[in-house]
């Protein structure tokens, strides 16, 4: 085992078997794929008795975000496509107003472990980006299973939230084909149960990026950051979706950068479906086959040559 320390906390790796993946020749995302996953021998219980196997499992790691050289972040992730991952963390919770106050990104070298080399981004903004580090609002340590704790006052941070504009205009057909577009883009969902997944849609329905993480908001932050650090589509005309819940979090992700509806292959939390009426987000849930369940924003839906034009009848939240 190697051990490492960053932010104060000691981590060890533990050293699993790998062995050679299989990947499709000429993939780009498949073989990266195939990097984030390891395999471990095991035993599995089956019809009364356990027999020797071997399985693949996600790898998670440690992430620490350093911004200007002073540390701000801890999160728990999935290797691979940190820059995106951080990119989309300073803009979404809103240490940046966008990517362009971002210099460079770059992996550390000069880790006092090789271990930890891959494990510490640091950020240089441009002259005159000021981030006033003695105020921010959360004490920014995470895990992959909960995102972001600690927040100071979510009542605070609904203040900052932008109310959406009306557009676009979906029709309710396209939801689930959106959906069962994003499917077999989870190339390390595919190989090991074991991983949330985002992704963007046009709104013509049109796939524009997939990721994966250990944490369902980090894989929401590295499809955000994708889409910011080389632009493919308007995120205000886009459609974000979830192969897990909608949090809180999730929704004032998707706010802070206009992103105007979220599918979800699950269920929202009560504080998500509030804070989506808030703020004028369509939002999706139980999305399954063909049907969904509506829980905001009915106008931005067309179901055949009508819109929906009417918000579903829910208890008070």
């Amino acid at each position: 085992m190697a051990l490492w320390v960053a932010q104060g906390i000691a981590f060890e790796r533990v050293v699993l078997q790998h062995r050679p993946m299989t990947t499709p020749k000429n993939s780009i995302r498949s073989q990266e794929a195939s990097e984030k996953v390891a395999e471990v021998e095991l035993h599995r219980f089956g019809e009364g008795a356990l027999s020797p196997c071997v399985d693949r499992v996600v790898c998670e790691e440690p992430l620490e975000i350093q911004v200007n050289g002073r540390s701000i972040a801890l999160v728990m992730r999935t290797p691979g496509d940190d820059y995106e991952l951080v990119t989309g963390f300073l803009v979404t919770e809103q240490i940046v107003a966008n990517a362009e106050d971002i210099l460079s990104l770059r992996h550390c070298t000069e880790a006092p472990d090789p271990e930890a080399v891959d494990n510490i981004v640091r950020v240089r903004l441009k002259p005159g980006v000021e981030v006033d580090f003695e105020k921010l609002s959360r004490h920014f340590f995470g895990s992959s299973s909960c995102g972001v704790c600690g927040k100071a006052s979510i009542e605070q941070l609904r203040l900052t939230l932008p109310v959406l504009s009306s557009g676009p205009l979906i029709p309710a057909a396209l939801i689930p084909e959106m959906m069962q577009r994003m499917e077999p883009t989870q190339e390390v969902f595919k190989q090991t149960g074991g991983l949330h997944g985002a992704a963007l849609f046009a709104s013509s329905g049109e796939h524009i990026i997939t990721r994966e993480d250990v944490g369902r908001h980090n894989a929401v932050d590295k499809v955000i950051g994708g889409a910011c650090r080389q632009p493919l589509t308007p995120l205000g005309e886009s459609v974000l979706a979830v192969s897990g819940r909608v949090s809180f979090e999730i929704v004032q992700k998707a706010l802070m950068v206009g992103i105007p509806m979220i599918v979800a292959v699950s269920a929202p939390s009560s504080l998500a479906i509030a804070l989506a009426r808030e703020h004028g987000l369509t939002l999706l849930g139980f999305t399954r086959g063909e049907r969904f369940n509506l829980y905001s924003g009915a106008e931005r839906l067309i179901c055949g040559e009508k819109d929906m034009g009417v918000e579903p009848v829910m208890a008070s939240l």
